[in-house]
């Protein structure tokens, strides 16, 4: 549970389909809270984002949201690739992709994925995704103090 509700959300989408991240971003738009969103159009470009980071842990995503097929580097090289580093396994990960694959879904557990989803077909389907998200992440769920 966040210590201070009033503090700002900050969300990392690894996602390079600009209709899925416009309809992320409109989706948090309409929840009650500060969102703050950064977009990484693949995992190289995360993994860049995220270790520029590493020496502040303050400025650490308090969730991220990552889709599995990426240019460059997929979601699941990402999550393989973070693996060595503690700071960065400890970041609440959800994986948000249109697989429904079973061994797309052991493996994102393999590696340490917090949670799987799979993305909803309409504009309504992102609404009710991203609200039971940040119902959960940000009021529900107790993360160690380092991942806040």
């Amino acid at each position: 549970m966040r210590d201070e509700p009033a503090d700002p959300v900050d969300v990392l989408v690894i996602e390079d389909d600009a209709d899925d991240v416009r309809r992320i971003r409109d989706a948090f738009a309409g929840l009650c809270l500060e969102i703050s969103i950064d977009v990484a159009a693949d995992g190289e470009e995360a993994l860049a984002i995220l270790t520029d980071r590493l020496d502040d842990p303050s400025s650490m995503p308090d969730l991220v949201l990552l889709d599995l097929d990426l240019p460059q580097m997929s979601g699941l090289e990402f999550l393989e690739t973070i693996s060595d580093e503690p700071a960065l396994t400890r970041l609440p990960i959800l994986v948000l992709t249109r697989s429904a694959s079973l061994e797309d879904i052991d493996e994102s557990y393999d590696l340490a994925a917090n949670a799987y989803l799979t993305k909803p077909t309409d504009e309504s389907g992102y609404d009710e995704l991203v609200t039971a998200v940040a119902e959960f992440w940000f009021e529900r769920a107790v993360l160690p103090t380092d991942a806040l």
